[in-house]
């Protein structure tokens, strides 16, 4: 069994998620885990001006996944920030690339979720899954998220992330918070149930 954690990342927070979403789909025995990016489309002289080039030198070397390779995986776990309450553009044109995918419907019953970041509590972290979702929807993916069987999310002792649609952090508003431990744990347990459901259904 195969599993690819795709994912963009402009300050290195979805970055450290897709971490530990790998650790925990590691975990499941069997279980082949590649950590993807997908293209950057921001012009450089951008990516300076905001200094998310030196950000990304910390995962400039993961290989960036082309379209036709999803294929190979049974499980695609997609993790992007967010923007305005949406999927961040890079996310947006890397699907909107798959269309050739969906025409032969060469997605059909693969299991996928995702995970995100937002500069704040209630910056979107919910709509932007659902925006993911409703992609993998087209494509016919079967939906995992990261169930309420997972604690973390059920306290309110610390501020954190963490929803039923999945894994989640809150990076603050300049970028200066970075996943906390009860984030972390999140993602590294969608990762794991994400693994275990799709090992479930290849037995079938």
């Amino acid at each position: 069994m195969k599993t690819l954690v795709l994912f963009y990342s402009t300050y290195g927070h979805i970055w450290k998620m897709a971490e530990a979403i790998a650790e925990g789909a590691r975990e499941v025995a069997g279980n082949e885990v590649v950590v993807k990016r997908v293209p950057e489309t921001l012009p450089q002289a951008v990516l300076d001006q905001t200094g998310a080039t030196g950000a990304q030198q910390a995962f400039a070397h993961v290989p960036v996944a082309t379209p036709d390779e999803l294929t190979q995986y049974d499980a695609i776990i997609f993790g992007t920030p967010t923007r305005y309450g949406n999927m961040c553009g890079q996310m947006q044109a890397y699907l909107d690339s798959t269309g050739g995918l969906w025409a032969k419907g060469a997605l059909v019953g693969k299991v996928g979720g995702a995970f995100v970041s937002t500069a704040t509590q209630h910056g979107g972290q919910e709509t932007t899954i659902r925006a993911v979702h409703t992609a993998l929807l087209h494509h016919g993916f079967i939906l995992v998220g990261l169930p309420y069987a997972w604690q973390g999310q059920m306290g309110h002792e610390e501020v954190t992330g963490g929803t039923p649609y999945g894994a989640s952090t809150v990076a603050g508003g300049k970028g200066e918070r970075q996943p906390s431990a009860n984030e972390l744990e999140g993602a590294r347990f969608q990762g794991r149930h994400t693994a275990e459901i799709a090992q479930k259904l290849a037995a079938k």
